[in-house]
């Protein structure tokens, strides 16, 4: 491709809304460009990198069995309401004006309708099917360029066995399947276990890169190789013992204490001596969770446990449920439900809110009077607690999120009433599993992995191009005619070309370009090594340079690559 003629708008500025380097990488390399907030266009070298990416999807996708779909971004929404996950996705939703249809978020919802009354025997499974299609989501603050955007380029496939010991198998396949894929994309990556969130189901993982601009914060454990989300990531902390004999519950004024750290010093207590209140409401239900200390409710543990719709109350709901407001809250007395955190099991002379603004009630014993309590891991886990599996000590870092394995179960299919009727003729629910891998997120990651200060460091196979010749003054005769006659015999060789042949442009934007830009390889065509029959050959990501005989180049280059 010749670069006279190629769409290519580089920046020298860094773009005011660009934070994270591949933001401000695929924008200066004029890879991309914003519509608008959460929304960008690929530009040709851009989307010839996608088109790459969707290609390797493709081929690991086609090796396990996978046989590919193109199905409607506009939904029906009653199929959505079927499911229940019009409410499960709130706001993120897409609704087009006349309300009957969505823009989907995911396609689980139609590859049910597709596989109902089609798959009905069990010699009709397993199946596996895909697709690789544009999606949407309502995102509130999109950022990070492409990483966090309204609407993106997935790959998301379905599997339909007759059982779950099947399922384990189709999960298998695609977890073989993503390794394989981010390996030939040269990624570095882990696997977490993670959240179904709202697509359901009883197992996930996610495959994660490390990197500051992650919206995903994880759990690692360098020694024995543990890694969870943080959503559902465990750890081993001290937790309340009993404390000699339980006193008896004592009401305190505590004027203005509203947060554990204010109680704490009012007191002189420690913070492990306290038990924090948060009123959640479950389906238009109150209830309360307590926590040990300064410890944070850790809201997707929350919601797997309890289900349906879960969200903090609003500060005017809590008096009307209560009796008091935030910072005075606590269990004894509490007419609702209550769900406490394992470490405050069995723990005895601790405080809370009496449930009366500016009053605390210490002594509180939970086996004597907060016997109504059901006890699970809710915490937040944070750096430098110790490792469940090993007893190292765990890192807690930030993560982007490639791709994401669901064990849906039955959930859809029973929604659905997708059926298959089994060898003795009974009727079952199809078991599914849901597996997503975000394109532009492997595009936008490989950049983060690979940048320097001048611009990208490209490598086979996502690079645009293999080489980028560099043609260092086009007015000469020589100098055309040469880079010309390179570009046809490096095209003609089947590597990919990028031919710098503007005029009037000067050496140096050319040099600035051609970094930017990043191809493995520059051919530098100057008028001092072209009058010897040579050019010069710079490895771009190490500097390497090797002064090449032009009848020997083409050796040279494959041997660089």
């Amino acid at each position: 491709m010749k670069l006279s003629r190629y769409y290519v708008p580089t920046l020298k500025e860094v773009p005011s809304d660009a934070v994270i380097p591949s933001h401000v990488l695929m924008i200066r390399a004029g890879l991309i460009r914003m519509v608008s907030a959460g929304i960008y266009s690929f530009l040709p070298m851009g989307y010839k990198v996608v088109k790459k990416i969707v290609e390797i999807i493709r081929e690991e996708m086609d090796a396990i069995g996978g046989q590919e779909f193109h199905l409607p971004a506009l939904n029906p929404k009653e199929i959505w309401e079927q499911t229940g996950r019009v409410e499960a996705f709130g706001d993120t939703l897409f609704h087009v004006k006349n309300r009957d249809y969505v823009l989907a978020p995911t396609h689980e919802e139609i590859m049910a309708f597709h596989a109902k009354g089609s798959l009905t025997s069990y010699k009709d499974l397993p199946q596996i099917w895909y697709q690789i299609q544009t999606k949407f989501r309502n995102e509130p603050r999109p950022r990070s360029g492409v990483i966090r955007g309204r609407q993106f380029l997935m790959k998301d496939s379905y599997s339909f066995d007759t059982s779950f010991e099947e399922l384990d198998k189709s999960y298998a396949l695609h977890d073989k399947a993503y390794r394989k894929i981010f390996d030939r994309c040269g990624l570095k990556y882990f696997v977490v276990g993670a959240s179904s969130g709202a697509m359901g189901g009883s197992k996930s993982e996610e495959f994660m890169v490390k990197s500051e601009a992650g919206e995903d914060t994880v759990a690692y454990c360098e020694n024995c190789g543990y890694a969870a989300n943080v959503e559902v990531a465990q750890s081993v902390v001290q937790a309340a013992a009993r404390n000699g004999k339980s006193e008896n519950i004592k009401e305190i004024h505590t004027p203005n204490v509203k947060s554990i750290d204010e109680l704490c010093e009012f007191l002189k207590i420690d913070e492990h001596q306290c038990a924090k209140s948060r009123i959640y409401i479950n389906d238009g239900k109150p209830v309360l969770v307590l926590m040990l200390g300064n410890d944070e409710v850790n809201e997707s543990k929350l919601q797997s446990i309890i289900g349906g719709v879960v969200r903090p109350a609003h500060p005017d709901e809590l008096k009307e449920i209560t009796g008091a407001d935030a910072g005075s809250i606590g269990p004894v007395g509490f007419k609702h439900r209550i769900i406490a955190d394992n470490l405050l099991k069995d723990a005895n002379n601790m405080y809370s809110g009496a449930n009366k603004n500016d009053y605390h009630i210490s002594g509180i014993d939970f086996k004597r009077d907060v016997t109504n309590a059901e006890y699970f891991d809710l915490r937040v886990i944070e750096s430098g607690e110790n490792c469940i599996r090993c007893g190292s000590k765990l890192d807690v870092f930030k993560a982007i999120e490639l791709g994401h394995i669901f064990k849906l179960g039955t959930k859809y299919s029973e929604a659905l009433g997708v059926n298959y009727l089994d060898e003795k003729g009974e009727e079952h629910p199809i078991v599914m599993g849901s597996y997503g891998i975000g394109v532009e997120r492997i595009f936008a990651c490989f950049i983060e992995q690979n940048f320097d200060e001048k611009g990208i460091l490209w490598s086979k196979p996502l690079n645009p191009f293999d080489v980028h010749i560099v043609a260092l003054n086009m007015k000469s005769k020589l100098i055309s005619e040469t880079a010309e006659k390179i570009y046809n015999e490096l095209s003609g060789t089947g590597l990919e070309v990028l031919y710098d042949d503007r005029e009037g442009v000067t050496a140096g934007f050319k040099f600035n370009d051609a970094d930017l830009l990043g191809m493995p390889l520059q051919v530098i065509v100057g008028e001092k090594n072209v009058k010897e029959g040579k050019v010069e050959v710079k490895n771009r990501k190490t500097g390497e340079k090797k002064i090449a005989e032009l009848s020997k180049l083409s050796e040279i280059i494959k041997e660089m690559l």
